[in-house]
């Protein structure tokens, strides 16, 4: 652990100082700026290259890159210049022997596209891996070949300050409240379960993922620790085109992905279909000293779990763009996933006596099976104006979930000749979600303003029964009342924002405000146990950025967040794999309020990109996991609950970097390092089974950071090389701590077919050492509890592409769907 702690600090250390090292002192003469657009649509056009080269002096050559809105500027002594435009797929644009002798503007510069394909470009054009802005981190999935054959869940493990751990629980610079969306919209999808959706959704769906870490006033207010927004493929290309992804893997892992798109002059209809049979064997491992057990009970109990989770799914996506006009497009989708499953769990629980001598050995084996059906239906119709970038846009979206969970669980104390006691759950959910929105944007002067609606509305009904002692003769048995709830959840969440941005100098500015209206039912239908919950607050935020030279820039940073409860904190019960410890959700939990602070800075050259911050989070309410006992016993063992409470306040404290070096063009290294200081202040007190008051002081302050690095190389024979690493520090807490987490993912891939296919083996987890290691220490019970969600798996992917290039540049949508702060003060 040390060796691996060791050489990621040294290469981090290595490739900033060799980057530094590399740069020449400039002093910049005069300005140079322009915008790119696409000759047949007038889009902007991203990426595109400029290059400028001094005709007396051939060693005088500057130039850079367009930004999202198609514009460039650099610095070049005056002088007389050869400049081109170029990038892949368009026709170049060349300005010969121009007199650059002030600050001169190059006007709109329209690209035609060229059907032959300029190899030369290809270095220039080539999008990296993760872009850097100062509002957000963008990761392009489709180059990363450790993600191939894998899930979306796979796809968040790999992006810069997003770290998930092996439940699948995900986590920003961290913190485990963040808000995770779909194309900028809460998929009702990701509404139920995020962890188990995002195992669910293919990568390969997947195009980019935007990390936001202090989202502006145009966001949803939900989230204390930022947003992660997951960008799906969509058709841009024209003409008709597309790309097939076929992967087998070991353990099983048999999928197929395909997209199909087809654009027109006045239409662009795109498609999307999947299919994946996978069986992800997982383990865990739970061993407990009970400190004062009953007489006759077990001191020590070591738990062995072996399950293997099974899953067939289908995924579609249809869609159409239609251009009513050269101003509007309307567009429409439809989307619909089919997953049935099955995991079925061995268990083992060893019981010993104080002198660790074996008492007996009892099986619990958990049959279960799952099935889940999502429909999505989205609308969005955007209006351009005259005026680049006043713009008006509306979306609608209804989608609806179902997610049902049955299990037969067979307990036998072994070698005793006793008979099976068999027991049974039902868990059965379904979601109903409405989402209204409608955005404007009126650029004045060189600022720009904008306002909007959104209206989200929910209604999540969760089944859950527990029937014990059933006759294996009539599949009878009792309904345990303890664990047997109907809860309905009902939210509505109106929200008005506005926020006016705009560029004084070097100085730039972002103000906003958001109103959100919160009405809440958490129902206990099988108790009558109604409550609601209303509350509606504001929430500001300002961003503040000064331009220290032409790519260096310092920001400061600040909003206000909420944290709203959902899904399986509120369920009363939701988990019975195991008898002696179980996972129970809190229907009073409230919701808790952040207030983030961000101090930024970011600076680029021409091969490196560097970007990094400091953070300072405050959070009322705060979500704490506490352990305590339920009350009941298993053969005179205590039950150990874990459960969702408010805790006082939680401090965070942190700094993180992100950088994106190329030393040289075949090889590419992508780093991001995270520490943090955790803090939390409060008391809490219980009642327990005997009817004695408990305080628990969970005052604590832990440390912890984490570590990502990204290396992709061009090998001889037009083979990537492509290696992630990953490092996850201890980390303590009131009740005990978790240890450190080393893991790295490998893949390869090769171009064959004239660079119609790609082949690709990736394996994951090369080390099988991504796993959840606890210990705590309970006034009860000290365990020591270890858990795999899936060991080490190795995939072989083939892709082929039709009518579409690799490298191929795609044409921007107009669609409001993504929700992205694309104007920051400038």
């Amino acid at each position: 652990m040390k060796k691996l702690h060791s050489v990621i600090t040294f290469l981090l250390l290595v490739t900033t100082l060799f980057s530094f090292a590399q740069q020449k002192q400039q002093t910049a003469k005069v300005k140079v700026t322009g915008k790119v657009i696409e000759k047949s649509t007038n889009q902007p056009l991203e990426y595109a290259s400029i290059y400028a080269q001094n005709t007396k002096n051939a060693s005088i050559v500057s130039g850079g890159m367009t930004d999202a809105k198609g514009e460039f500027t650099f610095d070049v002594p005056a002088g007389v210049y050869y400049i081109k435009v170029e990038f892949l797929g368009f026709k170049t644009v060349e300005f010969k022997d121009k007199a650059i002798n002030s600050n001169t503007n190059l006007g709109t510069i329209a690209v035609a596209e060229d059907s032959k394909q300029l190899d030369e470009v290809v270095i220039v054009a080539e999008k990296s891996t993760v872009d850097i802005k100062l509002d957000k981190k963008v990761y392009n999935v489709g180059k990363d070949m450790t993600v191939k054959g894998g899930t979306a869940s796979d796809v968040l493990d790999n992006v810069p300050s997003v770290s998930v751990d092996a439940d699948g629980n995900v986590s920003l610079r961290g913190n485990e409240s963040v808000r995770i969306l779909i194309d900028g919209k809460p998929s009702g999808m990701i509404g139920v379960n995020v962890a188990q959706a995002l195992k669910q959704l293919p990568a390969d769906a997947v195009e980019k993922v935007e990390v936001i870490t202090n989202p502006s006033a145009r966001y949803d207010a939900e989230g204390g620790g930022g947003i992660v927004n997951i960008i799906l493929k969509k058709g841009k290309a024209q003409g008709l085109n597309g790309s097939v992804t076929g992967t087998v893997g070991y353990y099983k892992n048999n999928n197929i992905n395909g997209n199909v798109n087809f654009r027109g002059e006045n239409f662009n209809l795109f498609t999307s279909i999947g299919y994946n049979n996978s069986e992800s064997p997982g383990n865990y491992t739970r061993n407990s000293e009970y400190t004062n057990p009953s007489p006759g009970s077990p001191k020590y109990i070591d738990e062995k779990r072996e399950n293997e989770r099974q899953r067939e799914g289908h995924n579609a996506n249809f869609g159409m763009e239609w251009f009513l006009n050269k101003s509007t497009s309307w567009t429409n989708s439809l989307s619909f996933s089919k997953n049935d499953g099955a995991n079925p769990e061995d268990v083992n629980f060893y019981n010993y006596d104080e002198n660790r001598n074996l008492l007996s050995i009892k099986n619990r084996f958990n049959n279960q099976t799952n099935n889940s059906r999502n429909f999505n239906y989205s609308s969005n119709l955007t209006k351009n104006f005259k005026k680049d970038g006043h713009k008006l846009t509306a979306d609608i979206s209804f989608s609806t979930n179902y997610d049902n969970d049955i299990s037969t669980i067979s307990e036998t104390t072994l070698n005793s000749g006793s008979l099976p006691i068999i027991s049974g759950t039902l868990n059965n959910q379904k979601q109903n979600r409405s989402l209204f929105q409608t955005d404007y944007v009126l650029p004045i002067g060189k600022g720009q303003f904008e306002a909007g609606y959104r209206g989200d509305f929910s209604e999540t009904l969760t089944d859950y029964k527990v029937e014990e002692n059933i006759d294996p003769n009539t599949n009878a048995g009792t309904i345990n009342p303890l664990f047997t709830n109907n809860l309905q959840y009902k939210e509505k969440v109106n929200a008005l924002y506005t926020q006016y941005g705009n560029k004084v100098g070097k100085f730039s500015y972002l103000l906003g405000m958001r109103f959100e209206d919160t009405n809440v039912d958490v129902n206990l239908l099988t108790t009558s146990d109604f409550n609601n919950k209303r509350y509606n607050n504001f929430f500001p935020s300002a961003f503040l950025t000064y331009e220290i030279a032409e790519k260096s820039s310092v920001s400061v940073n600040y909003s206000k967040r909420i944290n709203r409860p959902r899904g399986r904190f509120l369920n009363p019960f939701s988990n019975y794999s195991s008898n002696l410890s179980y996972f129970k959700g809190n229907p009073d939990i409230n919701p808790s309020f952040t207030d983030a602070f961000d101090i930024g800075f970011m600076k680029q050259w021409s091969k490196l990109t560097f970007n990094t911050s400091a953070y300072f989070n405050s959070t009322k309410n705060s979500f704490q996991f506490i352990q305590r006992e339920s009350g009941t016993f298993v053969d005179g063992t205590p039950v150990i609950e874990s459960t969702p409470i408010n805790l006082a306040t939680e401090y965070r404290t942190g700094f993180e970097f992100t950088l994106n070096y190329t030393p040289y063009k075949w090889w590419r290294l992508n780093g991001n390092f995270n520490m943090f200081r955790n803090e939390t202040q409060g008391d809490y007190k219980y009642t327990n089974y005997l009817g004695n008051e408990v305080v628990q002081n969970f005052d604590n302050v832990a440390f912890s950071w984490f570590a990502r690095v990204s290396s992709k190389i061009s090998l001889p024979y037009g083979i990537d090389w492509q290696t992630n690493a990953t490092y996850n520090a201890p980390q303590k807490n009131a009740q005990g701590k978790s240890l450190g987490i080393a893991s790295a993912n490998l893949a390869f891939s090769k171009d064959v077919l004239k660079d119609k296919g790609t082949i690709s083996l990736n394996v994951n987890d090369v080390f099988n050492s991504r796993k959840r290691i606890f210990d705590s220490n309970l006034p009860q019970a000290i365990t020591h509890t270890e858990m795999q969600w899936r060991q080490r798996q190795i995939n072989l992917s083939f892709t082929y592409r039709f009518n579409k290039k690799k490298t191929e540049k795609e044409r921007p949508v107009k669609n409001g769907g993504d929700n992205g702060d694309d104007y920051i003060g400038g």
